[in-house]
């Protein structure tokens, strides 16, 4: 390379990059640094600009910290309600009175709009409950065929009928309830607003809920 050429800029960075003593045999140059201060067209030295970049840094950390204690906190009151549900389950001690007490609660808990259970292949002493009403075999092998609970928008569903007011339910979520691998039930939550259970939205805590419930219920099972 002449004299006269220009420097490139790719060999200098790369220059600089592999000779990290330059600097520390060159310290005056630092001094004489200017870059563009991002709050302004001023411009400043490079150990300003570095310390803006870190306060950049230690605010993004900041709010990082801040969501972490904020999603800590929601998933903390998730599990006191939870516990709350698991209470009143294991306090009802007559078995037909286990749905009208797991819909009661859940609505009150996670202010859920409307919720319904249905129930299928009890002992005969529960047939004339509203639980056990009868359900479609459509209905019956939807359910069984849930590996998660059903989230997204009011489509129809059969289900939706069983809701206080059906023609209110924007979005819903379905719920298989099982022991084992058998499905025995169906809890369905309603909602006006079509964004409350979204397609996309994380399912762990409705399966939770399936969980206990079907453990819970499967009391009204025969013997």
């Amino acid at each position: 390379m002449s004299k006269d050429a220009p420097l490139d800029e790719t060999a200098v960075a790369a220059y600089l990059a592999q000779s990290p003593g330059f600097f520390e045999h060159h310290a005056e140059l630092l001094a004489s640094i200017r870059l563009t201060s991002p709050h302004g067209q001023r411009a400043v030295t490079l150990s300003e600009r570095q310390m803006e970049m870190l306060r950049e840094r230690i605010k993004g950390l900041e709010l990082k910290i801040v969501e972490m204690i904020r999603a800590g906190q929601e998933n903390m009151t998730l599990v006191d309600r939870l516990h709350r549900l698991t209470r009143t389950l294991m306090r009802t001690t007559d078995p037909a009175a286990l749905p009208a007490a797991m819909v009661t609660t859940l609505k009150h808990e996670f202010l859920i709009p409307q919720a319904a259970i249905r129930l299928w292949s009890l002992a005969p002493a529960y047939a004339a409950h509203d639980f056990a009403q009868s359900v479609s075999e459509d209905v019956k092998t939807f359910a069984g065929s849930l590996t998660l609970p059903y989230c997204g928008v009011n489509a129809g569903f059969e289900a939706v009928g069983w809701l206080e007011d059906p023609g209110t339910v924007a979005s819903l979520a379905m719920i298989p309830l099982r022991h084992g691998d058998a499905v025995f039930g169906l809890l369905v939550l309603g909602s006006p607003d079509p964004t409350r259970y979204a397609a996309e939205m994380g399912t762990d805590f409705l399966m939770r809920i399936g969980e206990l419930a079907g453990a819970a219920l499967w009391r009204l099972r025969p013997t």
